[in-house]
């Protein structure tokens, strides 16, 4: 298996699924509040930016736009998020 193909896979069954369940988790904790908090908005657009670049990146490896070793990089970078986080917001350290 290619270094893309494991980008593809690892994209599209773990990273973009984890971003939509921690959007679903925010738009029901808005719906709960009535109200979205500051942070919340901040959150959804991080999120938002974040999986769009992450389509980006699949429409680049469907038309063959992107080296081996870049992908190779990027799932390096994806991994160790992962393993740095709680599961939980992809590596992103809330301040």
């Amino acid at each position: 298996m290619s270094q893309a193909q494991k980008l593809e896979e690892l994209l599209t069954k773990s990273v973009i699924p984890d971003l939509d369940e921690r959007l679903d988790e925010i738009f029901e904790e808005i719906a709960g509040n009535k109200e979205a908090s500051e942070d919340a908005k901040e959150e959804i657009e991080e999120l938002r930016e974040f999986k769009a670049d992450l389509k980006d990146v699949l429409a680049d490896i469907e038309s063959g736009d992107i080296e081996e070793d870049e992908c190779k990089e990027l799932i390096d970078d994806i991994l160790e998020a992962q393993k740095g986080s709680d599961d939980e917001d992809f590596g992103f350290v809330e301040e």
